[in-house]
């Protein structure tokens, strides 16, 4: 069976480690071998985990462009092989646009495209836009993966 092209929030959320509220993309939109393009609108939900007494701050933008490549990276997995599990070691040249996100209307598309990467890290950019395309977060994250910390945590 080969990756789907498409997938809702429930396909999404069996293919990467967030489960229940804290999956927070609603759609795959495609994908391709370097990059993915979802969609979620889980931002202007009143019970969204990320949530403080502030608000939805901006920098768990970073949240979802992670889920974005966690995505990719169950949907390059060779059929049958168990997905890398990965962390997020680091994050440069973060650009915010707004301080929040809670307010902002419409979808949020989550852009994530793999610069380069092997069996135990991954470089990608990413980028976060509002429905009328403003760019509200970028940058580049570095995933580590198939460390003894993530052996320890994967069910």
């Amino acid at each position: 069976m080969t990756a789907p092209q498409t997938l809702d929030r429930a396909g999404i959320a069996r293919r990467i480690p967030h489960a229940g509220r804290m999956c927070l993309l609603k759609r795959l939109l495609s994908w391709d071998e370097q990059a993915i393009r979802c969609s979620t609108a889980t931002h202007a939900e009143a019970d969204n985990p990320l949530r403080t007494a502030s608000g939805l701050l901006a920098p768990t933008l970073i949240e979802y462009a992670a889920q974005a490549m966690a995505l990719h990276g169950g949907l390059l997995a060779a059929e049958g092989v168990e997905p890398s599990a990965g962390f997020i070691a680091s994050v440069r040249n973060v650009r915010l646009a707004i301080d929040r996100i809670d307010d902002i209307e419409g979808e949020l598309q989550v852009n994530a495209e793999r610069l380069t990467g092997d069996a135990n890290q991954v470089l990608y950019r990413f980028e976060v836009q509002d429905a009328r395309g403003r760019t509200l977060a970028d940058g580049r994250a570095a995933v580590v993966l198939n460390t003894p910390l993530a052996a320890e945590r994967t069910p």
